[in-house]
């Protein structure tokens, strides 16, 4: 289960702590000329490995910085970044960044959204696979060009023993994405992110993709991130959820929770905004009114209230408190101002309603 961590919990607990991934009040600022851009602040939850934890949330919210956070990918001359980052009791927010570069591959690796400019166009896939295994591993590189054969067959490239000389832009779009998984793949990572991993495939590759991540999951009992704006994705692969608005973790839950008895009016709108294929619809879908605060002027108390149709149930305080992070039932998690009362009495009369009257 996604948990939120206290400020006050000790370095020392962190040491102790049961989980394989940790991250705690991580703040993630880029100074600019315009202002101070906060693009995660802050963000924390555990996870536990053979576990998939799902971030989802519009573009600029957050999620990718998280996750290159994570993999100490941030420029650190330009990026202010505060908080821990636990990975299997090592912290890496303060470590050395040899110490971090050494862990990338090997215990945490990532999925990027777009292959084909994530991979080097001058050089084979299956070159820049065997590079990635041999950094880890002392190895010729006839056994590693034999791994990278074996790795691309696995994630269901057709002929790989002729398609690991190929150039990148010899792929289909689903190729260099399976290509990419095979390279994240190569070293039996322990932490696997993936951003946004079927952005851009069409829905029969996007559920191929799916099913590979899932069946490669099991295999190697990773722990897995998938970043996603599409809520379909995380119901198809996630175990638990956060839901990230305006660089903040609003919402924490395990994944049939958010999605049975969402507590967020921000996750209100994302469910009323995504389509249902195991319902017949007959109006349009639900937009959020509305668009995404800029990062360097965030709207003051809650970051969504500007969009949220439940501001004037709150006393006043949606425009001038920032909420906190509180927990509920089953340890779901919610940062928002309407009491529990007044988000089941939303829910279950005004949101669900809506939502299946139009599906």
């Amino acid at each position: 289960m996604v948990t939120e961590i206290s400020v006050s919990d000790s370095a020392a607990a962190a040491r102790t702590s049961s989980a394989f991934l940790e991250v705690r009040e991580l703040r993630v600022h880029f100074p600019t000329d315009d202002g101070l851009v906060r693009a995660v602040d802050p963000v924390s939850f555990t996870l536990e490995r053979g576990r998939t934890l799902g971030i989802v949330g519009e573009s600029g919210s957050g999620k990718s910085v998280t996750s290159l956070a994570i993999l100490g990918l941030h420029n650190r001359s330009n990026a202010q970044i505060s908080g821990e980052i636990w990975l299997d009791g090592t912290e890496l927010v303060g470590a050395d960044p040899e110490v971090v570069r050494s862990l990338r591959g090997k215990k945490m690796a990532m999925i990027f959204q777009d292959p084909l400019s994530a991979m080097h166009p001058y050089y084979t896939v299956g070159d820049q696979i065997i590079e990635a295994y041999r950094v880890h591993n002392q190895v010729s590189k006839a056994v590693a060009r034999r791994h990278a054969i074996d790795m691309l067959g696995r994630v269901g490239i057709p002929q790989p023993a002729r398609r690991v000389d190929d150039y990148p832009h010899q792929f289909s779009g689903g190729m260099r994405q399976r290509a990419m998984i095979a390279m994240a793949l190569s070293c039996d990572p322990e932490l696997l992110i993936a951003d946004e991993p079927t952005t851009a495939l069409d829905v029969t590759v996007q559920a191929q993709i799916l099913d590979l991540m899932r069946d490669l999951q099991e295999e190697f009992g990773s722990a897995l991130i998938i970043i996603t704006h599409d809520l379909g994705v995380v119901a198809e692969l996630a175990d638990d959820i956060v839901v990230m608005y305006a660089g903040k973790a609003i919402e924490f839950g395990a994944a049939a929770d958010v999605f049975e008895r969402p507590q967020h009016p921000y996750t209100w709108g994302l469910l009323g905004s995504m389509p249902r294929l195991d319902r017949s619809r007959t109006e349009r879908l639900i937009p959020i009114t509305g668009t995404p605060p800029s990062l360097i002027r965030v709207p003051p108390g809650c970051a969504f209230h500007p969009r949220c149709a439940f501001v004037d149930r709150t006393g006043g305080l949606c425009p001038t408190v920032v909420p906190d992070l509180v927990a509920g039932p089953g340890g779901h998690r919610v940062r928002c101002h309407l009491t529990d009362q007044q988000r089941r009495e939303a829910w279950d009369n005004e949101i669900r309603p809506k939502l299946e009257s139009t599906a």
